[in-house]
């Protein structure tokens, strides 16, 4: 309680060094249910058969619009220092025959 009147609460966000090295995913796939999305990070290499996905991620309904406005956020920061990201129109162009299972 202490803590709340002071207004000193913080949270040590803990990296462990395996998270903190990254993974690489070059699509996402994402889906939803009426109380979760789900957020694949999929890496697809070029004349490979199949695309293993590298990482899922489960978010309340709630959380996942708190990701939407912050990634907005960065990628209007990101354009005002560097210029605007380019997106082919073709949405499939580097992946003409996706299909997925899950």
């Amino acid at each position: 309680m202490e803590n709340q009147e002071s207004g000193n609460n913080h949270l040590q966000i803990e990296l462990r060094e395996e998270v903190g090295l990254g993974t690489y995913s070059n699509l996402a796939i994402i889906t939803h249910s009426s109380s979760e999305f789900i957020l694949d990070f999929v890496r697809v290499l070029p004349g490979m058969p199949k695309a293993p996905v590298q990482s899922r991620v489960i978010l309340a309904p709630e959380h996942a619009k708190r990701l939407l406005r912050a990634l907005e956020e960065n990628i209007a920061k990101y354009e005002r220092a560097f210029g605007p990201i380019s997106i082919p129109e073709e949405k499939n162009l580097a992946f003409p025959n996706l299909t997925g299972e899950a």
